[in-house]
């Protein structure tokens, strides 16, 4: 029986309180997402905390936005967002939210930057910084970025890097020779773990199958194995293409000839170990 199981990927947000541009183009989402909503989506799994990632406020709010989820009785662990590319602020902002105990990690996204942003001196001395203040780095980015997210994590092997949405697989066109071999390169690096999460959104929305994201479940599995994969949802952006009880029950099945063991650490053990809750 598994028992308290961990979400490594939860969004809340509440755009009555922090300013949230994105929101602006996808209606679906724009209301508030808070922990009864949660409860609601998860309560036939066997879900009872989770990790927020930050949710991509304006950026001036980064410690708004930690204050926010601090007060979120579900929140066991915090992804802040922080802009590393600021070389004159970046020690300071760190550093404040370093100070926040549930603060495990940092996240800025990858995805939907121009080629070379994940390499310029900037970022990498970024994220460099994180780890010397033993926070991890989520690598939020998309099947064409691996070769150049594969490098960035070269440069940083003393930092604890998580790839979020296994490298967001383009599932939807069916043929992904460059993001199995870039994953495969990512996994060759034994610092860096990575998220089951985020399939549904890059498949057909409400119309995918199990066979729909096997291959690509699968090749994570085969590259990383079960010590260094962490069960995530991606709530509530899943809600755009599925719901969470779908989800949870593919995960289930993806996980149902594991031991007992790796199946406790895949939905809680390895999140806790990774983010040091």
């Amino acid at each position: 029986m598994l028992a308290d199981a961990l979400d490594s990927h939860v969004h809340f947000w509440n755009p009555g309180m922090l300013e949230y541009p994105w929101l602006e183009a996808l209606p679906a989402l724009r209301r508030p997402f808070l922990p009864p909503d949660f409860r609601l989506a998860s309560a036939r799994s066997e879900v009872r905390h989770a990790v927020f990632v930050e949710a991509n406020p304006r950026p001036d709010l980064f410690l708004e936005e930690v204050r926010f989820a601090e007060a979120l009785p579900e929140v066991v662990g915090i992804v802040a967002f922080a802009d590393l590319t600021e070389p004159d602020t970046l020690r300071g902002r760190l550093d404040s939210l370093a100070a926040h105990a549930r603060v495990k990690g940092i996240r800025q996204n990858i995805q939907g930057q121009p080629p070379g942003f994940a390499l310029q001196p900037a970022f990498v001395n970024g994220v460099r910084e994180a780890g010397r203040r033993g926070l991890t780095f989520d690598l939020c980015a998309t099947h064409d970025q691996l070769v150049e997210v594969a490098e960035l994590c070269r440069r940083c092997p003393d930092t604890r890097l998580v790839l979020d949405h296994c490298g967001k697989p383009p599932i939807r066109g069916g043929n992904a020779p460059g993001w199995a071999a870039g994953l495969a390169e990512i996994a060759s690096q034994d610092h860096v773990w990575c998220k089951v999460s985020g399939l549904l959104t890059e498949a057909e929305p409400f119309a995918w199958r199990d066979d729909d994201l096997l291959p690509f479940a699968e090749h994570v599995v085969r590259s990383f194995g079960p010590d260094r994969l962490l069960y995530g949802s991606d709530w509530p952006v899943l809600t755009l293409a599925g719901n969470y009880r779908g989800w949870y029950e593919f995960t289930r099945r993806l996980t149902g000839a594991w031991s007992a063991d790796e199946t406790q650490a895949f939905y809680h053990g390895n999140a806790t170990r990774f983010y040091q809750l």
